[in-house]
């Protein structure tokens, strides 16, 4: 082990501080999608956009399973950039993907102007008040996650 190995400071610390909230968040927001995959109703009464009382869309389960897969995918991403996997000749791999999984998030944070994200225009309606208070706050949290995470140096 070199002496910036050392989990008190350095390069390793930093990327566990980065990777391991990452985890546990991506984990369990993929976990609830599997939930609600599997017909589960908990905590999904204010998670897609309303406009005039009716929702925007209606996601499929098969189309929950793939959101929970790129969750999944987006926790050994997490994972390899970390060090937790060896990524051997995929590190570059690893490394865009985590900074585009960074652009992802920022990119919902910040929303469509209309329904979601922090400059949405519709902010009477349940799902707003949910995305205001903590879905927008939480994509802008990971984002920084992930991009402290991406610019941490890899183990040699």
């Amino acid at each position: 082990m070199q002496p910036h190995d050392k989990c008190e400071n350095g390069p390793m610390h930093s990327r566990f501080l980065f990777a391991i909230p990452l985890v546990i968040a991506l984990s369990g927001i993929s976990v609830l999608h599997v939930y609600w995959a599997l017909g589960g109703k908990w905590g999904s009464a204010f998670t897609v956009p309303t406009v005039s009382g009716r929702r925007m869309f209606d996601p499929t389960p098969v189309a929950t399973w793939a959101v929970a897969g790129l969750f999944g995918i987006g926790v050994i991403l997490v994972l390899g950039k970390a060090g937790f996997i060896q990524t051997g000749p995929l590190s570059w791999v690893i490394d865009s993907s985590i900074w585009a999984l960074s652009l992802v998030f920022l990119l919902r944070a910040v929303g469509n102007l209309r329904s979601f994200g922090f400059f949405k225009t519709i902010k009477e309606t349940p799902f707003a008040h949910w995305d205001t208070w903590l879905y927008s706050p939480l994509c802008l949290l990971l984002a920084t996650l992930a991009a402290g995470l991406a610019s941490s140096p890899r183990q040699r």
